[in-house]
């Protein structure tokens, strides 16, 4: 039983194959497209607190600090802003929220790499070039928000009987369509974070042999780099491998019975660890944006 609908079972598998149960879900085709992607993981509540908590602390101090407001400041701001869209009960809110933090842990990534391998470049236009991105990834965020609704309700009206069909060309066009939009969406920003983060890492470390007296804030910088890193890779990497293993299982794509039942049931697992990305975030870069350096000093960091 998922969100007051029935699991039905899966179209019977070929004669003289050993036959593996995988449930469809009657509904939508977009409902079975996204089905897996929007599930509410158990501890969904442990993570609703933490992240309400976290992100409007971060949020608080950012408020409070409006004279030390930069680019970094706006990408924060809005990280925080989306990843108390996880807090919502609306499951299309949920998804859309998650790829919306994505990309803004991307733009964070972007606007440091700017700040530490081309430091000569214009504050002004940097903080302009912010709220312009910040606006554009809002405005695609809601778009999907709204759009992806639309879709549901124009799907409701196919009443088809499995939605996991294997033999309807229509359903496997659109599981394939959302399984490369949320691969795309976290392959591509993965790679630019990367990038941003290696070449910030290679500039860093120069600068660490070249200025010895400042080499306690290089490694504090260093470490927040590395955290922001892992964090990532932890909670959205497992999530999308298990993603694409889930979905080509139970297209028949990958004849697996064995990885279909263990992707089902890593499924409430790799989301959590994906939903709980929104709790560490403000935790991350709330010791480590410069209006919060300024704040504590007794971090003996100086903003950057």
């Amino acid at each position: 039983h998922l969100n007051g609908r029935t699991l039905a079972p899966a179209v019977a598998p070929p004669s003289g194959s050993t036959a593996c149960s995988v449930p469809c879900v009657r509904g939508s085709a977009i409902q079975a497209a996204v089905r897996f992607l929007i599930y509410n993981p158990a501890g969904a509540d442990v993570i609703f607190l933490l992240g309400v908590a976290t992100n409007s602390l971060v949020l608080r101090r950012l408020c409070l600090s409006p004279c030390t407001m930069n680019s970094t400041a706006i990408y924060m701001a809005s990280l925080s802003t989306t990843d108390l869209f996880f807090a919502q009960i609306t499951f299309t809110l949920k998804y859309i929220s998650l790829y919306g933090g994505i990309f803004f842990l991307v733009c964070i990534a972007v606007d440091r790499y700017f700040a530490v391998v081309h430091p000569l470049a214009s504050t002004l236009r940097r903080l302009r070039a912010a709220r312009v991105v910040s606006g554009g990834i809002w405005c695609l965020v809601l778009g999907l928000s709204v759009c992806l609704p639309a879709l549901r309700l124009a799907a409701s009206h196919q009443n088809k009987a499995c939605l996991l069909d294997p033999s309807s060309r229509h359903h496997r066009t659109l599981i394939l369509l959302f399984l490369g939009i949320a691969l795309g969406s976290f392959l591509l920003p993965t790679l630019v974070l990367l990038y941003s983060y290696c070449r910030v890492l290679s500039v860093l470390s120069k600068m660490r042999h070249r200025c010895r007296s400042n080499r306690h804030g290089h490694l504090h910088t260093l470490r927040v780099i590395y955290s922001v890193l892992g964090v990532f890779l932890l909670c959205f990497l497992p999530y999308h491998i298990n993603l694409l293993g889930y979905t080509l299982t139970h297209m028949k794509l990958l004849p697996h019975c064995g990885l279909a039942k263990a992707t089902k049931a890593m499924h409430p697992v790799v989301l959590s660890l994906a939903s709980f990305n929104c709790c560490l975030n403000p935790l991350i870069y709330y010791f480590s944006s410069s209006p919060v350096h300024r704040e504590v000093p007794s971090s003996g960091v100086s903003g950057s």
